[in-house]
């Protein structure tokens, strides 16, 4: 057994992650900002990845690292802070780890740095060509794939990095709402029309074991993707109406230029405010939307030994956990 610093613990990947490694017999130091609400049998420790002196702290005695924190936001005023938290807390974590004579740090980045698409047809791989001129539309995924390149170019003799990139997370648990907010606003009736793009989803319960599995089984400097599967976003409402019972929405929102894809999601939210309506998706889920970000998993199936559990398992799950916490009310129309 041995002992890991999970940083990021009260997030909805990093909570299931902590649980997964001491249900393994692990010691667990948790970072959080608040470790309030943190297992019971973590070792709590207060901080922040951008603040150094925490994170030294906290690492101190670990053999290994989960990096975990980050912060989730589709809104381009954010751009400063997300490249703050993701980029320079990265490159803290890993400086704290080398330091203490962490041998391993196995970092949670995402699909979107490379699995995402115009192509309906293509299924993202770990050796594709990062889609650059895509992901410079979002800036969470470009801080996402910046600090994926600083873990990446860390790895060597003294201190393995080995990358973990899971698509959309499902399940119970997302207390901040950071995964399912989608799921939310479609069992709330607030998602008017069905985008043209796909989607890939994956429990959060099932990317914690492949982060676990990853500290050991990992190959260093490499990145693992991991989905359940691939998905219209017109086949994800339906699956989400069986297990919610709320009628989906069913009216085609037709597939906008790429070029003009973000600009024409401005102009509908633009004329709504103006209208004093309050468009209930932001414009660059929109935009998000109208791309397909399908994946191959195989490489984390085979190497690490992961398998992901019944995705429709996953959706019921998400489903009757917001309903328990009350984040939705239990209405059913069909």
């Amino acid at each position: 057994m041995a002992r890991y610093l999970v940083t990021g613990a009260t997030g909805f990947l990093g909570a299931h992650l902590v649980s997964n490694l001491l249900s393994h017999g692990h010691d667990v130091v948790a970072l959080a900002r608040n470790p309030e609400g943190l297992h019971a049998g973590a070792i709590a420790r207060g901080g922040d990845v951008l603040d150094e002196a925490s994170v030294a702290d906290a690492v101190t005695g670990c053999q290994g690292v989960f990096h975990c924190a980050g912060f989730v936001s589709r809104k381009a005023d954010d751009a400063e802070a997300l490249h703050a938290v993701h980029v320079r807390g990265t490159r803290n974590v890993l400086a704290a780890a080398r330091a203490a004579g962490s041998k391993r740090v196995v970092h949670a980045s995402t699909s979107g740095t490379v699995a995402v698409s115009d192509d309906p047809d293509h299924i993202g791989t770990e050796a594709d060509e990062t889609p650059i001129g895509i992901i410079n539309r979002w800036p969470y995924y470009r801080a996402k794939l910046f600090a994926e390149r600083a873990a990446l170019e860390a790895n060597g003799p003294d201190l393995e990095v080995v990358s973990v990139n899971p698509t959309l997370l499902l399940g119970p648990g997302d207390l901040r709402g950071s995964s399912t907010e989608d799921v939310r606003l479609f069992m709330e009736k607030k998602i008017p029309a069905v985008p043209p793009g796909g989607i890939s989803y994956v429990d959060a319960r099932d990317a914690a074991e492949a982060m676990r599995l990853a500290m050991d089984k990992g190959t260093p400097g490499e990145r693992y993707l991991v989905g359940a599967c691939n998905l219209t976003l017109r086949e994800f409402f339906g699956r989400l109406e069986r297990v919610s019972g709320v009628r989906g929405p069913w009216l085609p929102m037709p597939r906008l230029p790429v070029d003009v894809a973000r600009t024409g999601a401005k102009v509908i939210e633009d004329a709504m405010r103006r209208l004093g309506l309050a468009m209930p998706v932001d414009p660059i889920s929109l935009d998000m939307a109208q791309f397909y970000w399908y994946l191959d998993a195989s490489r984390a199936e085979r190497v690490l030994g992961w398998v992901a559990r019944d995705p429709m398992v996953t959706l019921l799950d998400t489903v009757e956990d917001l309903r328990a916490r009350g984040v939705v009310w239990p209405e059913a129309d069909v």
